[in-house]
């Protein structure tokens, strides 16, 4: 696997995965020439206290100290969305996000842009309490921004728009990432979106989620990832190796 600085003019290739900044890296991927973007950037979280003093609001602060510790609080930064419409053939665009996102996102990608858009959900179906005090956070959103790219769903499930899944607490296990999203609907996007031997691109790859789901669906990929901790467990993972170094027989989906 590849890696790259920060320097413009460097050679990126499908079918690797860099130890970079996506905010620079981009830059270095010609015009027009990604199929599919497929991304779980960090999630814009204003407050990570529990709240409350009870042995509940105690109990769910670890889980929220976790996002915290690994910066994946932190919003995106919007400096990055031209790029994703430079790089790709055509807008075709899968971004996961919470709802403080959705205004920022509609704005530049329909207001702006004029992209034709679907929101869809992941409903946890075994959803653990993240905040005290406010509704289950039981859902996660993933936009989806087009001009007219290629969308054709196979069949009646892979054109739902709601996903109902558990959360994978067997990738966590194996792979460590605190927002790691399900391997099945990751490779549903995919299916849905492109079709075999294009380019599915990632600039927040995290543990590795969309690079198996593009291999294990005929496509090629190409991540970044600015985090040597998980830089790592992603190229371990393409591998066949779990994060704590043993080998795998499987990528993460619940079966």
């Amino acid at each position: 696997m590849g890696v790259i600085g920060s320097n413009i003019g460097m050679t990126i290739e499908p079918n690797n995965i860099y130890l970079a900044d996506c905010y620079e890296a981009i830059k270095d991927i010609p015009d027009k020439s990604v199929d599919l973007i497929v991304t779980d950037p960090p999630y814009k979280i204003e407050n990570t206290n529990a709240g409350g003093k009870s042995e509940f609001a105690k109990s769910i602060q670890g889980m929220n100290d976790e996002l915290e510790s690994e910066e994946l609080n932190v919003d995106i930064d919007i400096k990055i969305l031209p790029e994703f419409l430079r790089i790709c053939k055509k807008p075709n665009i899968y971004i996961w996000c919470n709802c403080k996102q959705i205004p920022t996102y509609l704005d530049f990608f329909v207001t702006k842009n004029e992209c034709d858009f679907d929101i869809l959900i992941w409903n946890k179906t075994n959803a653990l309490p993240l905040f005290y005090n406010k509704y289950l956070t039981d859902k996660e959103y993933c936009l989806y921004f087009r001009k007219g790219r290629y969308c054709n769903p196979k069949d009646y499930e892979h054109a739902k728009t709601v996903f109902n899944e558990p959360i994978n607490a067997r990738d966590k296990k194996l792979f460590l990432h605190p927002t790691i999203k399900p391997l099945k609907i990751i490779k549903t996007l995919i299916e849905n979106s492109s079709k075999p031997n294009d380019i599915i691109f990632d600039p927040f790859l995290g543990s590795g989620t969309t690079a198996i789901a593009a291999q294990e669906t005929g496509r090629q990929y190409i991540g970044f990832e600015n985090n040597p901790k998980w830089f790592k467990i992603a190229q371990d993972r393409i591998n066949g190796i779990t994060a704590s170094g043993q080998f795998s027989l499987f990528n993460g989906e619940i079966m």
